[in-house]
């Protein structure tokens, strides 16, 4: 039974895997269940024993990629070895590896802008990362790291705003660009603009103290 068990979700999660692979490359309206099929090395019966449909099987793909969201966040936010603004880098610098070596990620952002899915961005990843830093900016003020006087929702939607825009350039035609370094500049300037100067002068001299490493991020499905 536990043999089984494991191969079924060996199944399901390949079958998720080539969906990810299918939806990132073609989008949901365009995506073929024959070549998921045929990148998942499924049957036909398999993969309706685990997936009614097609939407079913992209709501699948959202769901896995928000659990990588919350996987990530819950990491970070753990650090107790860091300070804040650190532990805001170390995050934002892993969702950069993601969305550069993730399939199920990369499938994410892709899908949540299409009109089949377009309400769910309320509920997806982004929101996990969104409370993640509002939660962070409040920790560095009281950390002394932003000023007194920084707003931590101003700080969150005014980050999250250029991050979202950076990864909207990356995908213009030629714009062949380091996305982890386009995320940590967005932070920078953001940070900078709401910081101490006592932050500052340490931050000139040490940089940042945490980033993320692509051989942690496991990423099979």
């Amino acid at each position: 039974m536990a043999r089984q068990q494991e191969r079924a979700r060996r199944t399901r999660a390949a079958i998720i895997r080539s969906a990810a692979v299918e939806f990132g490359k073609s989008g949901y309206a365009a995506a073929s269940l024959n070549r998921i099929l045929e990148g998942s090395r499924a049957t036909k019966g398999a993969m309706y024993f685990h997936f009614d449909s097609k939407e079913e099987l992209a709501r699948a793909v959202l769901e896995t990629a928000v659990e990588r969201y919350r996987a990530t966040a819950e990491r970070w936010l753990a650090r107790t070895d860091l300070g804040p603004l650190d532990v805001l880098h170390g995050m934002i610098d892993e969702l950069a590896l993601r969305l550069e070596h993730d399939i199920i990620v990369q499938a994410e952002y892709r899908l949540i802008i299409e009109p089949d899915f377009y309400r769910d961005v309320q509920a997806g990843g982004g929101r996990i990362l969104i409370r993640a830093t509002h939660s962070l900016a409040q920790r560095a003020v009281e950390h002394g790291q932003l000023r007194e006087d920084a707003d931590p929702d101003r700080f969150t939607r005014t980050l999250s705003a250029a991050l979202a825009g950076q990864r909207y350039l990356i995908d213009l035609p030629g714009a062949a660009a380091d996305l982890r370094g386009r995320f940590q500049e967005a932070l920078e300037v953001v940070v900078e603009s709401m910081s101490t100067p006592e932050w500052r002068e340490k931050f000139a001299v040490d940089g940042w103290a945490a980033s993320a490493r692509l051989e942690e991020l496991g990423l099979g499905v």
